[in-house]
């Protein structure tokens, strides 16, 4: 097997032009991730998916599989960092999961439990962020934003629309609206947008069927995070 690198111990096939995580995920491999996706450009910003390469950290999103890498995905030291990351992440904004309505669809506390953090050890920001109601089918709860900008890269790259954006550098960074009076209503954005659909946490939130799914039987109920987000036809941690 020329085209293929090791993870964890096991080889991985790849094509020319995938990134790790790429042929990770094809292979059935989870690597842990909050701002990458599939369909959309990656840029690394949430270091989740940090990976040691040769023995070297690197982001499994945005470094390309060459033949005979040896990477490191689940190991201690890096389990422990992603832990760290996690904290970080809850502390930062305000995730009280359970009063939430994305809990069990929460990309954030998934992955959270995959990594096996249950408690930060940081103190809380308690953002105090306005709450924007004024679309008819949308709420948008900026508070609970990590930053991931897959909305921002959903609006612009699927939806030829650039809603959504990033304002503000370091701790003030935040998630904003583009439109003159900044409400999401004085856009074009549509329920059906891809943007609607890619937040992982519970930032854009459809009116109206907030509970419809009990507590317990959500995608994240059903099946940890780990065979959840990788393709139907291989999963060899399936079992693990």
């Amino acid at each position: 097997m020329s085209d293929a690198f090791t993870l964890d111990g096991q080889p991985v096939p790849f094509t020319p032009g995938q990134t790790l995580m790429q042929a990770a995920r094809e292979a059935g491999h989870y690597i842990p991730h909050l701002c990458w996706h599939p369909d959309f450009t990656a840029h690394g910003s949430c270091k989740l998916c940090t990976v040691k390469v040769n023995g070297r950290f690197s982001t499994a999103c945005t470094t390309a599989a060459s033949a005979g890498q040896v990477v490191e995905n689940r190991s201690p030291e890096l389990d422990e960092k992603r832990r760290t990351l996690l904290q970080l992440l809850f502390v930062e904004g305000n995730h009280f999961c359970p009063s939430c309505e994305k809990s069990g669809d929460c990309v954030l506390q998934a992955t959270a439990y995959e990594m096996g953090m249950l408690s930060p050890h940081f103190d809380h920001f308690f953002p105090d962020r306005p709450v924007d109601a004024s679309h008819p089918d949308v709420l948008l709860d900026f508070n609970r934003c990590i930053l991931c900008e897959l909305c921002v890269r959903a609006s612009k790259e699927v939806d030829g629309k650039s809603v959504f954006a990033l304002a503000g550098r370091g701790t003030q960074s935040h998630l904003i609206v583009n439109s003159p009076s900044g409400q999401l209503a004085d856009t074009d954005f549509a329920l059906t947008d891809r943007a609607a659909q890619v937040c992982p946490v519970g930032v854009i939130l459809k009116k109206r069927v907030g509970f419809a799914v009990p507590i317990g039987e959500r995608t994240y109920d059903r099946a940890p995070i780990r065979v959840v987000q990788v393709p139907a036809r291989a999963k060899p941690e399936e079992s693990a």
